[in-house]
């Protein structure tokens, strides 16, 4: 087991100053008295001297020079997928230990080899799920942990949101595969992760996929079929091709003595809570949902609360690298569906 950080604040670096980053830096700031940034690493030259300048922190172009030179304990990963694992291979050998954004890899194997190298250098990987951590969804978890549900027998998930083109132009990793992923793997990834998280494991997938409006090479809309050890069955609807606007992120879960369905446009609203038997925290249903005007919801903060406690040996991680391969798992599995015109099965491999 990696050794604990005890008696001062954990160092980190930021890798990657995009449209995500945002998140990470508030998150930081908010624990300020437990975090601090030593360093900022970005291709780009001017996003690097913004983010040196706004932060008083060393600035790297170079992810090499940054483990090279850079005392930071912890690197936070939010570049392109399909640089994940070779950053995360690097970290670890430089003894460094590791927080990355979704999805943790693109490819199967490379997410493998990002939990071996960690392993191999006895320091963490934490992969980000913020959204297990919105409110709706912890009241959620927390009833099918109960088993309130009974037998599970469908599950509906929808994310129906917009990408123009402009986003897709915006960067030309944007809509690769290497770098990016289509719509079930960058966008409504962390909707992939409810299906195992919440309702289990997942014994076969089925898919179909399409690039149907954008001028790009990966999927803009996907359907995806499940059955689960159990037998429930579920699917997921995905497109990035909403007029005019995001319109829903949500998950219907329906049982034989339980019906719930979170909405909103990022499962930010519990519209039904219907159970046979009551429980005292049903009244908080009202005062989990929330307004937002951002799809990645309100948990980074939480995340690197839990990052924190990890490393101080307090706690033990949410989303690690292997709890990170379940979803990327269903992902690949997917993929490989829609390619093959098939059902795959889970595991992938023994």
């Amino acid at each position: 087991m990696p050794a604990n950080i005890t008696g001062r604040k954990i160092r980190i670096a930021v890798v990657g100053c995009g449209r995500i980053s945002k998140n990470h830096f508030s998150s930081i700031a908010q624990r300020s008295g437990d975090f601090e940034l030593v360093a900022v690493c970005d291709e780009h030259p001017a996003v690097l001297e913004q983010y040196t300048s706004q932060y008083g922190v060393p600035g790297f172009a170079r992810f090499e020079d940054l483990l090279a030179q850079s005392d930071c304990d912890i690197v936070s990963l939010c570049t392109p997928s399909g640089l994940h694992a070779t950053q995360t291979i690097q970290a670890a050998r430089a003894g460094k230990h590791v927080m990355t954004e979704k999805p943790m890899a693109t490819r199967w194997r490379d997410g493998i080899a990002m939990v071996r190298a960690c392993d191999e250098a006895d320091v963490r990987l934490f992969v980000i799920k913020q959204n297990r951590r919105n409110a709706t969804l912890q009241l959620l978890k927390r009833a099918v942990e109960e088993k309130r549900f009974g037998k599970i027998h469908m599950v509906q998930l929808n994310v129906f949101w917009t990408r123009p083109q402009e986003y897709y132009d915006s960067a030309k990793w944007r809509g690769t595969w290497e770098m990016d992923g289509g719509a079930f793997m960058n966008q409504a990834s962390h909707y992939v992760d409810l299906l195992e998280w919440l309702i289990g494991p997942i014994a076969d997938v089925q898919a179909m996929t399409g690039t149907l409006a954008r001028d790009i090479e990966v999927e803009d809309s996907g359907v995806l079929n499940v059955r689960w050890r159990t037998g429930a069955l579920g699917s997921m609807a995905v497109t990035m091709l909403t007029y005019p606007k995001n319109l829903e992120g949500s998950i219907t879960i329906l049982g034989e003595k339980g019906t719930v369905r979170v909405g909103g446009v990022a499962v930010n609203d519990i519209q039904v809570w219907n159970f046979a038997e009551p429980k005292e925290y049903d009244e908080q249903i009202t005062s989990a949902n929330y307004e937002t005007t951002s799809v990645y919801g309100f948990g980074h903060p939480l995340y690197f609360r839990n990052v924190l406690e990890t490393l101080r040996g307090e706690a033990a991680p949410e989303t690690d690298g292997r709890e990170g391969l379940k979803s990327l798992e269903v992902l690949i599995a997917a993929y490989i569906s829609a390619r093959d015109r098939r059902t795959v099965s889970l595991p992938l491999e023994y």
